[in-house]
């Protein structure tokens, strides 16, 4: 089976290809903004470099959030048009869980994980998984006070790049900590490797965007009011 996975949805845009249980090409770049221009030549460079065209895929898959409003438009939007012109089965992966699995498994054995994005604001992005990455809740967006609240007593092994942002809250509170040694971002490797494992049956429903609170844009006002046209 061949897989091409794309992530553009928080601060990095990456493209992987993977076939038998390895990633045969791989594309990574940290960038805040960008990914528009840049996601489509890295799928073009990734392909080449592994010698496949559409013809040769299975299988696509694609971060859905949480992340960046605009990033994660445009990897959906690449994804879709790309199942839609092939006729290839598409497959939604979140941020937090392609974070999750990139901790490798000595650091997450006999601890929670916990999962934490930066959302640029004063918030983050959470999710607790078990030792094994099954899912021990949904994702959140909550301000690091209010983690010691939500995650278990027990060793934890943080992740993410909002690592910074809740460490020494989760210290204070009395939490063992271990910082996973990971990069932080979402990377599409690892959402290839979820999606090879979760291939729809035809009936699942296309990916939609995660979104745990609204966007920072806000359509124009006129007159003290929004804009309809």
């Amino acid at each position: 089976m061949w897989v091409l996975a794309l992530d553009s949805a928080t601060t990095a845009c990456s493209v992987a290809l993977w076939s038998d249980g390895e990633v045969r090409a791989h594309r990574f770049t940290v960038m805040a903004r960008g990914q528009a221009e840049a996601l489509m030549p890295m799928v073009k460079s990734a392909m080449d470099e592994a010698g496949v065209s559409f013809r040769d895929l299975d299988l696509l898959a694609v971060t859905v959030g949480p992340g960046a409003f605009t990033g994660l438009r445009i990897g959906l939007s690449a994804a879709r048009g790309m199942a839609l012109a092939t006729g290839l089965p598409l497959v939604g992966v979140t941020t937090l869980e392609a974070v999750a699995h990139a901790v490798s498994p000595a650091e997450r054995a006999g601890r929670t994980l916990l999962v934490v994005l930066d959302t640029k604001r004063t918030d983050v992005y959470a999710q607790l998984f078990s030792a094994d990455l099954a899912p021990l809740g949904p994702a959140t967006a909550l301000l690091p006070d209010d983690l010691p609240d939500v995650v278990p007593p027990g060793p934890l092994v943080v992740a993410g790049d909002g690592v910074a942002m809740v460490s020494e809250v989760l210290a204070a509170a009395g939490s063992k900590v271990l910082r996973a040694s990971v990069s932080g971002l979402p990377d599409a490797a690892h959402v290839a490797r979820i999606a090879a494992a979760r291939a729809p049956d035809g009936t699942s429903p296309p990916p939609a965007p995660l979104y745990l609170r609204p966007p920072d844009a806000q359509l124009p006002r006129q007159g003290g009011r929004v804009r309809r046209d």
